[in-house]
C-alpha cells in the first residue's frame, strides 16, 4: 500500500476535526452556571468537576465556558435537583440521598455492604443507571452519576456493634442511612454536609456517617475522634442539567455535553475524590486522640443483620414504582461485580 494511500485516513480525519472545530467556533458563546454545595477547596471541585469544565471548554472551542458556584452560593444543598429543573442553575450536583422517595432506583446504591470502591463502582453505577434515569430524573438531562468512597460512623464515643446506636443523634448521610439509625434505636439530625460540622460541635448530633477524609475536608476532626474501621455505605450523586439550557445549544455544543455525560466521565470525576476520600482514614488514625475500631468478623456479621431490613424497604418503594425490584438490584450486582467493585 502506497504512502499516500495510508495517509488518506489521517488526512480526512483531520479535515473532519478542524470542520467540526470550525463549526464550533462559529457557535454563539454559552456561558453556563455549574451549582454544588461543597467547599471550594474540596478534590471533586479542584480535581473532577474542574478536570470535566475545562474539558468541555476544549472540545468546544471555546464555545462553551462554566462557572462554578460553589459552597450553595444558588441554593441549598437538598434544593439542587429542583434547581436545575428549574434554571437556577445550569449544571447542578445533586445528593439524591436529601429527598427521601423521590428517586428510589438509585437508592439501591445507598444500601450498606453493597460497593467496596469508588472507581470501579461509579462506572458500575452509571452504567446500570443510564436505564432508568431519563424516566426517574425526567425534569433535566441526567448527565453522570457517581459514588464516592465507602463511608462509616465517625463519633465522640466508640461506636463497635449496632447496639451502640441506641439512643444516639445521628447525623446521617442520606435517606438509606437515616432509615438504619432509627432501625437502630438512634435519633436522626438530618442536615447537609456543610451544615454538619456545626450540628456536631453544637452537640446536637453525637455521630456522623461520612467518608474518612470529608471529616478533615469540613473540620469535623476536632469533635469526632473515634472512627468505626468498616465500610459500610456509599452516597450517590448526580449530576444534572437544565433541559431548556442543553436543547438550546447548538449541534454541535450538545454533542460536546453529550461526549462528556458518559460512564467514562463518571468514572474519571470519582477517582481523584476517592483518593483523596481513602487518604484521610490513614491521616486520622496517625492524629493523636482519635481512635479506629476494626470489628471482628462476628461483629461485622452483626451489623450485616441489622442492615438487611433496608434491602427489603427499598424493594418495597422500587415495586410501589412499577418496577421488577430483583431485576433492578441484580442488575446492579452484576455491573459491581464486573468492575470488581462489589463488596
Amino acid at each position: 500500500m502506497s504512502k499516500k494511500l495510508l495517509a488518506a485516513p489521517l488526512v480526512a480525519a483531520s479535515l473532519a476535526a478542524l470542520m467540526s472545530n470550525s463549526a464550533l467556533a462559529q457557535d454563539a458563546p454559552v456561558e453556563l452556571r455549574f451549582a454544588h454545595w461543597l467547599p471550594p477547596q474540596h478534590p471533586l471541585h479542584t480535581m473532577g468537576m474542574t478536570e470535566w469544565i475545562e474539558s468541555i471548554e476544549e472540545a468546544s472551542g471555546g464555545s462553551i465556558t462554566i462557572t462554578i458556584y460553589p459552597a450553595q452560593q444558588l441554593g441549598q444543598a437538598g434544593d439542587h435537583y429542583d434547581m436545575a429543573r428549574d434554571g437556577i442553575a445550569d449544571i447542578s450536583f445533586v445528593n439524591p440521598g436529601y429527598q427521601p422517595g423521590r428517586f428510589p432506583i438509585i437508592a439501591a446504591g445507598e444500601l450498606p455492604f453493597l460497593a467496596s470502591n469508588a472507581t470501579g463502582g461509579s462506572a458500575a453505577l452509571d452504567a446500570w443507571y443510564r436505564e432508568y434515569s431519563e424516566q426517574e430524573m425526567a425534569d433535566v438531562k441526567a448527565c453522570l452519576v457517581h459514588f464516592h468512597s465507602p463511608g462509616t460512623f465517625h463519633s465522640r464515643e466508640p461506636i463497635r456493634v449496632p447496639e451502640d446506636v441506641r439512643g444516639l443523634n445521628v447525623r446521617p448521610a442520606h435517606a438509606t442511612m437515616a432509615a438504619f439509625v432509627s432501625a437502630l434505636g438512634g435519633q436522626n439530625f438530618q442536615v447537609s454536609a456543610p451544615e454538619a460540622r456545626d450540628a456536631l460541635e453544637r452537640g446536637v448530633a453525637d455521630v456522623i456517617s461520612f467518608p474518612w477524609n470529608s471529616i478533615l475536608i469540613f473540620g469535623i476532626e476536632g469533635v469526632a475522634t473515634n472512627h468505626l474501621d468498616l465500610p459500610l455505605y456509599a452516597t450517590t450523586f448526580a449530576w444534572t442539567i437544565n433541559k431548556a439550557r442543553y436543547e438550546g445549544l447548538s449541534d454541535a455544543q450538545r454533542q460536546v455535553i453529550d461526549d462528556h455525560c458518559t460512564t467514562e466521565w463518571a468514572e474519571r470525576v470519582a477517582t481523584g475524590w476517592a483518593g483523596d476520600e481513602d487518604s484521610g482514614r490513614e491521616t486520622l488514625i496517625a492524629m493523636e486522640g482519635h481512635e479506629a475500631y476494626v470489628p471482628t468478623d462476628e461483629e461485622v456479621s452483626l451489623w450485616r443483620e441489622a442492615a438487611a431490613p433496608l434491602k427489603d424497604n427499598w424493594t418495597q418503594a422500587v415495586t410501589g414504582a412499577g418496577h421488577d425490584a430483583d431485576a433492578v438490584f441484580q442488575g446492579l450486582v452484576d455491573a459491581l461485580e464486573e468492575r470488581d467493585a462489589a463488596y
